[in-house]
């Protein structure tokens, strides 16, 4: 049986660093890492570019009844995208609309807190943005988290990830400005499968390397 393309995350992240940094310098970047999994990925291509680290939350607003369809999304940066169409449709009532909406700032607001502690977020307008996960499925989550960010003015959005199936990636290659995608398996079944060692990143590790990349030397 062949080996995983992957060891772990963090050989996915220096083999998608060593693409990246195929397509010449990135002034003026950040480094964007949808947690959990994908800050390990995050630390090493923000290790390899030079660029500043930080977390995108990321929390989708469930439509009721039907929880895993994103009728909206809220962001890092106090973005919200909603899906107007879709609400219309639903008949959704502004009442559950703030519900929704005021469950998922809490647990943003708690992730953030919990990640980043007292840190400030990394300025974006301007810059060009690195949107880095371990992977992605359907792209559900990544998806709503391109449309969150656009509203905090990025000059570029760049999607970065180590595998996807090919229909997620096309469909995130149309989101962001240029997606950089390792592998794109017509068999694709999970993300898991393409790594050696998929163990759950935990909170710990996500603060510890956070603030390893504002330690000197980081990069």
């Amino acid at each position: 049986m062949p080996s995983p393309p992957f060891q772990h995350r963090r050989d996915a992240g220096e083999q998608l660093a060593a693409r990246l940094r195929e397509r010449g310098p990135w002034p003026d970047s950040t480094v964007l890492a949808l947690p959990r999994g994908g800050v390990p990925v995050g630390a090493e291509v923000a290790r390899a570019l030079g660029a500043p680290l930080d977390v995108f939350v990321v929390r989708k607003l469930g439509l009721p009844g039907y929880e895993e369809v994103a009728m909206g999304a809220v962001a890092s940066g106090g973005v919200r995208v909603l899906n107007e169409d879709l609400l219309r449709r639903a008949g959704v009532s502004p009442n559950a609309l703030a519900a929704a909406e005021a469950r998922e700032r809490a647990e943003l607001a708690r992730r953030e807190q919990l990640y980043r502690g007292g840190r400030p977020p990394v300025p974006l307008a301007g810059r060009t943005a690195v949107v880095v996960d371990d992977g992605v499925a359907t792209g559900a989550t990544m998806r709503a988290g391109l449309e969150a960010l656009r509203a905090l003015g990025p000059a570029r959005i760049v999607v970065a990830v180590p595998v996807a199936p090919p229909g997620t990636a096309r469909a995130l290659a149309a989101l962001a400005d240029e997606l950089v995608c390792l592998l794109t398996p017509p068999d694709f079944m999970a993300v898991g499968q393409f790594y050696g060692d998929f163990t759950q990143t935990t909170d710990e590790e996500v603060r510890a390397l956070l603030a390893g990349a504002d330690a000197p030397g980081f990069a």
